[in-house]
């Protein structure tokens, strides 16, 4: 096989194993978005782009499978073994592995090689933004948390993220989104507590 048709495989391959994943915050959706920053950002960082493409498609593969707990880790075991028995070369299955084991923030993986972080850098931009938001949300529901919760996510999570990119694209990208969701929260709050409501005849 060459490589367009390993790639289809690979494609392929995922996006069955998601047909029946009721997670919509961690859905095909995020595998394809991540996808396509690893993309724009491998371009401009000159990375490789095959490496990035399989271990982007593949970053997630262990929660899509049912493993929530150190699912970076997971992902990684699995993806050897699926690419293992497609004969890819040792050195690229290694490679693509090694991305994948430090894509997660909570991972406690160091990514080291320019993939590595470009895939890490590429999982949390999509979890910041007008997009991240969204997300942030749709967590929140599907874990039964209020508001007060999500809320909390951001401070504990999201809004740390742009200080934590490695590549100087995801950088650029970063400061926008979060920009996006101080605007947001700063909306959020004012009306949380009715500040944007100028009519005084709800108060006691």
């Amino acid at each position: 096989m060459n490589f367009n048709d390993i790639e289809k495989e690979v494609y392929s391959y995922v996006e069955k194993l998601y047909r029946n994943v009721k997670n919509p915050s961690h859905g095909f959706d995020h595998v394809l978005r991540v996808y396509r920053l690893c993309l724009e950002i491998g371009i401009r960082e000159k990375a490789d782009l095959n490496v990035l493409k399989i271990a982007s498609l593949l970053h997630d593969i262990g929660r899509a499978l049912g493993y929530e707990k150190n699912h970076a880790a997971k992902s990684a075991e699995i993806a050897e073994k699926y690419l293992s028995s497609l004969g890819l070369p040792l050195e690229f299955i290694e490679r693509v592995i090694e991305a994948i084991k430090a894509h997660s923030f909570s991972s406690g993986e160091i990514p080291k090689s320019l993939e590595a972080k470009v895939l890490s850098d590429a999982d949390k931009l999509d979890a910041i933004g007008a997009i991240g938001i969204a997300r942030c949300f749709m967590y929140s529901g599907e874990q039964g948390r209020g508001i007060d919760k999500s809320i909390e996510h951001f401070y504990e999570k999201l809004l740390r993220l742009k200080d934590l990119m490695y590549t100087e694209t995801a950088k650029k990208i970063a400061l926008k989104r979060h920009k996006v969701m101080l605007k947001f929260l700063e909306q959020l709050k004012k009306e949380l507590e009715l500040k944007d409501v100028n009519s005084s005849s709800w108060r006691i």
